[in-house]
C-alpha cells in the first residue's frame, strides 16, 4: 500500500516541496494529489484530509492523517527506518533535527521577501537587512552542521537526509533571487539544484498550469542557475519513435521534439514535464538513449 499526499502548486508551494521530497528522495511510494493555491481547489482537497488546514498533508496506508512537514518526517522515519530520512549516527541525527526545527519555525524575512518561484530567476531583489540577516544565519547553521557531523558529502549531515529536504526551498530562493552567499553555502545550493528529485519537482512545476499572479515580481530576470536543460520543445503531431509513454506505458497522444527526433507521451503533463528538463527523468533518458 502507498501513502496519499496533498500538495499545492509545485512552482510556488515551498512546504509542499519539503513534503514531497520526504517520499520521492527516499524511495517511499506515494500517490500525489495537487490543488491550485488561492482557489477553491485547495479547501476541496483538504476536506479529504481533515484536520489539515494547509498542504502538505499525508494519509498513511492505515488511514491516519498527518499534517505538518515535521510531523510527516518523524512519522515516516518511524515507519521506514531503512529509508534514511534521519542519520543513524545519534549525533548527526540530533543535528538534523535541530536544522529541521529552525528551518520550520524561522527565516520569516527571507520567506516574505523572496516567496519561492521555481519558474524564474532574477538578477537582484533588493534584499533588505532582515533578509541578509537570515542568509547569515543560514550559513552559520550549515557550517555548524558540517563541523558537528564531519560531513564530506554535498549534504549537511553526511548522506542526504530530511534536513536537506527542509532546506531545498531555501536553495530555490537563493537561486531564484540571486542572493549572495559564501562559497561553501553556494556549493550546497548548487547540490540542491542538481539533485534529481529537485529537478523533477521543478520540471513538474513548469507543467502545472498558468503562472500565479501572487508570485509575480518585476525584478530583471536571468537564466535559471541550475543545470541547463536539453533543448526540447512540444510539437503538435507525431509520428513518434515510441508507441507507449515512457512513464505509464499507455498509448501516446502528445508529442515532443528533442535533437530532431519526436517522442510521444500519454498526456500533456507527461510531455510538458519532460520538455522542461528531459534529463530529470531516467525513464525517458533510458528510452532516448536506447
Amino acid at each position: 500500500m502507498t501513502y496519499d499526499l496533498a500538495i499545492g502548486d509545485r512552482a510556488y508551494s515551498s512546504w509542499s516541496l519539503r513534503g514531497w521530497l520526504l517520499f520521492n528522495a527516499f524511495g517511499i511510494p506515494v500517490k500525489t494529489q495537487k490543488a491550485r493555491l488561492y482557489t477553491d481547489e485547495l479547501p476541496q482537497l483538504l476536506a479529504y484530509f481533515q484536520p489539515a488546514r494547509t498542504v502538505p498533508v499525508m494519509r498513511t496506508p492505515d488511514g491516519v492523517v498527518v499534517p505538518d512537514s515535521i510531523a510527516m518526517a518523524e512519522e515516516l522515519t518511524t515507519r521506514h527506518p531503512e529509508a534514511g530520512l534521519l542519520p543513524q549516527d545519534p549525533k548527526a541525527r540530533a543535528v538534523a533535527r535541530v536544522l529541521m526545527a529552525e528551518m520550520h519555525a524561522g527565516f520569516t524575512a527571507l520567506r516574505t521577501h523572496c516567496p519561492m518561484n521555481l519558474r524564474v530567476s532574477y538578477t537582484d531583489c533588493a534584499a533588505p537587512e532582515a533578509v541578509l540577516a537570515d542568509l547569515a544565519r543560514l550559513q552559520t547553521l550549515w557550517a555548524w552542521a558540517r563541523s558537528e557531523t564531519g560531513s564530506n558529502t554535498p549534504w549537511l549531515c553526511g548522506d542526504y537526509c530530511a534536513a536537506d529536504a527542509f532546506f531545498a526551498p531555501v536553495a530555490g530562493r537563493i537561486a531564484g533571487y540571486n542572493l549572495t552567499v559564501g562559497p561553501e553555502a553556494a556549493a550546497y545550493v548548487a547540490a540542491h539544484l542538481a539533485h534529481q528529485p529537485f529537478r523533477q519537482w521543478r520540471a513538474m512545476g513548469h507543467a502545472d498550469g498558468a503562472d500565479q499572479d501572487n508570485y509575480f515580481r518585476s525584478y530583471p530576470r536571468r537564466p535559471w542557475p541550475g543545470p541547463a536543460p536539453l533543448a526540447a520543445k512540444a510539437v503538435a503531431t507525431g509520428p513518434s519513435i515510441n508507441a507507449a509513454c515512457p512513464y505509464s506505458d499507455k498509448p501516446v497522444t502528445h508529442f515532443m521534439e528533442l535533437d530532431g527526433r519526436v517522442w510521444g507521451f500519454c498526456n500533456a503533463f507527461c510531455r510538458d514535464k519532460t520538455v522542461a528538463d528531459p534529463q530529470a527523468w531516467p525513464k525517458f533518458m533510458a528510452l532516448c538513449n536506447s
